[in-house]
């Protein structure tokens, strides 16, 4: 794995293990929700409630769950999102009413909120500036492996019953939150001591307020395009598909999942080798046009085979932006910040993820092009924030 101590690179496993059981958990129910849903007689229109449900409490609680890993250490936040998102898993199993079903997906999305910057941030204090970009590069995997399994294996479990994979998950997180208990914790006591000391929690709005004049800003707004941009891009994949090609959902789990596991292998093999060999700064510059490409070759319509061609170049590219985006960040704060920053983080990650799907969906309605020729066009704007300060230049050199 990484090039680190023994002792770091077995917490980095469970981190991994973590977001990837988790994730896991997420993508199992996707496949199988639109027939849960219909033991509650209600169908499409619950289904994107639920969704919004996750991603707003997420965006929610993100900067809390940062902040909060900052004053009490990395591990108990990360126990206690795991601990929310197995309850929350449990909820789903056993719900017999709607209202059931939101207060699980809420409690489900504070704990990937609270989780997701704790893990961020207990990466950046087990890594230095060299290998920081390969351990978020497997951290990023690890969560994109879990989201590209978990479809499979739900429609595989739900054979046995359809509450069944909702089971599954929340025994999976079971398991992952006692292995995280033998995790050592990684923020000495003194810089939590300076971040108690800190002036009071400050509001959602001003830390949003607040981050659009820090340094590390143009790199938020990275990862909430990138967010926008893939989100947006999967949330209207499999009726483009069916709707242009023709395409049944046995193609489309096929095209959704080469070109998810081709972006895997290209984070943890070709990423760090990258990185070293071209910098963090023109890697982003060149895989955001190579999206935005990638967008606009969707709308040429020629077979499965250039589909497949043209989805594997957007994965591949895509996923060296996020894990690269994110040592920056982690790179440009201070060490008793990195969980506030991690918040940030995940917090503009919810935006992109409420966003894109309203404003794909109602463009696909339009004209269903319309998603990626936007999606493109942001993509290729976003390459002028990636300019590198002459401050940076400076240290660098």
């Amino acid at each position: 794995m990484l090039k680190l101590h023994e002792k770091k690179g077995f917490p980095l496993f469970i981190l991994m293990l973590n977001l990837f059981i988790a994730l896991l958990g997420q993508g199992m129910v996707i496949p199988i929700l639109p027939d849960y849903l219909k033991q509650f007689n209600v169908a499409g229109a619950a289904a994107g409630y639920l969704v919004a449900a996750f991603g707003a409490a997420q965006f929610l609680f993100s900067p809390i769950g940062g902040r909060l890993s900052d004053r009490h250490g990395r591990k108990i936040m990360i126990l206690s999102g795991l601990s929310l998102t197995v309850i929350a898993d449990f909820i789903f199993a056993i719900s017999h009413t709607l209202m059931l079903l939101y207060i699980a997906r809420i409690i489900g999305g504070i704990g990937l909120g609270i989780m997701v910057p704790s893990v961020l941030a207990y990466v950046a204090d087990i890594t230095t500036r060299e290998t920081r970009a390969k351990g978020m590069g497997y951290i990023s995997a690890a969560m994109n492996l879990g989201m590209v399994l978990g479809p499979g294996i739900g429609g595989i479990i739900a054979q046995f019953g359809l509450r069944a994979p909702y089971f599954l998950a929340s025994f999976l997180g079971l398991i992952s939150t006692l292995l995280t208990i033998i995790l050592p914790e990684t923020l000495p006591i003194e810089k939590r001591n300076i971040s108690k000391s800190s002036k009071k929690q400050e509001s959602i709005i001003k830390q949003l307020t607040r981050s659009v004049h820090m340094s590390y800003f143009k790199y938020l707004l990275l990862i909430l395009v990138m967010t926008f941009g893939l989100v947006s891009y999967e949330t209207v994949y499999s009726l483009y598909a069916e709707y242009k090609y023709g395409f049944n959902s046995q193609y489309i789990s096929i095209l959704i999942t080469l070109g998810a596991a081709i972006g895997i292998l290209t984070q943890v093999w070709l990423l760090d080798k990258v990185v070293t060999r071209f910098g963090e700064f023109k890697l982003i510059k060149f895989s955001l046009l190579m999206t935005s490409i990638a967008l606009l070759l969707m709308i040429v319509k020629v077979n499965f085979i250039y589909l497949l061609a043209v989805s594997s170049i957007f994965f591949a590219f895509n996923s060296f932006l996020r894990p690269t985006v994110n040592t920056l960040l982690s790179n440009e704060t201070k060490s008793d910040e990195q969980g506030f920053v991690s918040g940030l983080n995940t917090t503009y990650t919810s935006m992109g993820n409420i966003i894109g799907p309203i404003m794909a969906g109602n463009l696909f309605d339009i004209n269903f092009n319309l998603p990626y020729i936007l999606g493109a066009l942001i993509l290729f704007g976003t390459i002028f924030l990636t300019k590198k300060d002459k401050d940076e230049v400076i240290q660098n050199e």
